[in-house]
């Protein structure tokens, strides 16, 4: 071996011993106090590309590293996941990311799967269209041995769909004949509910309270249906429910629909496509036999039922979580702005703002097919210092409200 060859090692070993005496240096201050613990002060989502298959998901981690010095060798791992009632909707581990003195940004994409939104589906009805969204990040730092998380983040997410199907308003059975004047019968309130929900269909049980206004009897022989989310056909089909209705007297008719879950991942795509509104639209008739009065059997379309939802599961567009709606004025009707955009300021006497660029790799676990290929980002991070408060609500007026894991 020759002198270089021993200057070579010697120079390997001396970085080595550098490297080391850095790690105990740093780890030192830590167990004496002298050097401050990062944190992580916030997560921020948001809804990216959505195709057929797929939804990404972008999540944003902000770490505040109160040192005066940036953590690169090593770097740092970031493990990060979105759950809809303990589904794992997103998650996904991104490692060899650096971070710098004051507030950084690590950002994330994760795509999510969309076989997975019939499971979140079945839970969301077998708990009474309620959902408890989470979202949970840890960070941690192989130089330093230690990770550090962020508070669970915690939002309530409901919705009221089957609204749609109970009306109280009398409805007119008209049926054009000439024979048996309209209205033939008179629908004076219809009732509808979650029935069995399974992997591949979900049941509403209806019911109609009906009055037959005329002298003779009225029959229905069956009641036809085609509900539709977004235009995406859900369910369709008929019944054989029969009743008749005695010469003014009121009878209910009950009857059981189904819908396909196989279209709710298409539905999902057309939900977020819309702004995150969907339109439920319910289409009846009745199958009515006028023959106790002359006439013949005839299929009567009885009006539509709609009902409109809108959300805003990841706080995109609101700050408000009790308000329902958005008049596009950007104020949360008191007047303040509405816009999601955190604005708090620095810590006293700190005015760092976080930079570096540094080569990531970002791995999916668990929610996409074995084809789908890992993303690797190179993110160059300029963020200004922008922490946050923390954040647990609940939203008990639909599905509008920020999420937003938050702290000082």
């Amino acid at each position: 071996m020759g002198f270089n060859g021993i200057r070579s090692i010697g120079g390997i070993k001396l970085a080595v011993a550098v490297v080391v005496g850095i790690a105990v240096v740093i780890g030192g201050g830590f167990a004496a106090g002298v050097l401050g613990t990062p944190s992580v002060t916030g997560v921020d989502n948001a809804f990216g590309n959505v195709t057929e298959e797929t939804t990404e998901i972008h999540t944003d981690i902000h770490v505040r590293n109160p040192n005066p010095i940036g953590v690169t060798a090593g770097g740092l791992t970031v493990d990060y996941e979105v759950r809809l009632n303990g589904i794992a909707m997103a998650n996904g581990t991104k490692s060899g990311v650096a971070l710098d003195r004051g507030n950084d940004t690590i950002p994330t994409t994760t795509a999510m799967n969309n076989g997975r939104i019939p499971d979140w589906w079945v839970s969301h009805l077998r708990n009474g269209e309620q959902t408890t969204l989470t979202v949970h990040a840890d960070v941690h730092s192989s130089l330093l041995g230690r990770s550090f998380d962020a508070p669970s983040v915690e939002r309530g997410i409901d919705t009221s769909l089957i609204e749609a199907f109970n009306s109280t308003e009398d409805k007119e059975v008209n049926a054009s004949s000439p024979v048996v004047p309209d209205p033939v019968l008179v629908i004076r309130e219809t009732r509808g509910e979650w029935g069995a929900v399974s992997e591949s269909e979900t049941e509403i049980r209806m019911s109609f309270d009906v009055y037959n206004p005329r002298s003779v009897p009225i029959a229905v022989s069956g009641i036809g249906y085609d509900v539709a989310m977004n235009d995406v056909e859900m369910g369709t089909g008929s019944t054989n429910s029969s009743v008749v209705v005695p010469p003014r007297s009121e009878e209910t008719i009950n009857a059981t629909f189904r819908l396909e879950n196989e279209h709710l991942d298409e539905w999902w795509v057309s939900h977020l496509q819309n702004d995150q509104v969907t339109t439920l639209a319910a289409d009846f008739y009745f199958r009515v036999d006028l023959s106790e009065g002359g006439g013949d059997a005839v299929r009567v379309p009885l009006d539509t039922m709609t009902r409109t939802i809108e959300t805003d599961i990841f706080g995109e567009g609101s700050d408000d979580p009790g308000n329902d709606t958005d008049d596009g004025s950007g104020s949360d009707g008191d007047g303040t702005d509405s816009s999601d955009t955190p604005t708090p300021t620095d810590a006293p006497n700190d005015t760092e703002t976080a930079s570096g660029s540094t080569t990531e790799t970002e791995t999916n676990d668990g929610l996409l097919d074995s084809d789908t290929a890992t993303p690797t980002e190179t993110a160059t991070s300029t963020e200004t210092a922008t922490p946050t408060e923390t954040a647990t609500e609940t939203d008990d007026g639909g599905l509008l409200g920020a999420l937003r894991s938050d702290t000082p």
